[in-house]
């Protein structure tokens, strides 16, 4: 983790605040974090616990950042108020995955589809291309995760 910039915090009129505190304070937490081993399941039932109960939760990232049982429960207890989850712990979703057996109308779910739009599509496409002309140059490549 990187250290703490007060000089940037300022200049950005922006504060550091740890990830529970982040939890407890916001109206809508949406994730976007590769998976790693730091990232796995960092939302389950402790978090979705601090969560408010009126407070919604996107996954865009990976499905397996957010424990799939822990929401269901959270959800279907209306301890928050919705989620949209576009990414699941196995894709396309199982037929028994937890979400699907919840019939409350505060849940959206999406067929790993969020990132179809013609300008990510460009984007990824341009990414792609820049990353093969540096690996040919002998450079590392962007966005390395793994």
């Amino acid at each position: 983790m990187k250290e703490r910039d007060e000089r940037k915090e300022l200049l950005l009129k922006a504060s550091y605040s740890g990830l529970d505190d982040l939890i407890r304070g916001a109206d809508i937490i949406s994730l976007h974090c590769p998976l790693t081993d730091a990232t796995r399941n960092l939302v389950g039932v402790k978090e979705l616990a601090l969560m408010k109960n009126t407070g919604i939760i996107i996954n865009v990232a990976r499905g397996e950042v957010m424990d799939e049982n822990a929401l269901s429960k959270a959800l279907a207890e209306k301890k928050i108020a919705g989620a949209g989850i576009d990414v699941y712990s196995g894709e396309p979703i199982a037929p028994g995955n937890p979400l699907l057996s919840l019939s409350e109308v505060n849940l959206i779910l999406t067929p790993h589809s969020a990132g179809t739009t013609l300008e990510a599509r460009t984007r990824i496409a341009h990414m792609a291309f820049s990353n093969i002309a540096k690996v040919l140059e002998g450079r590392e490549p962007d966005n390395i995760v793994n």
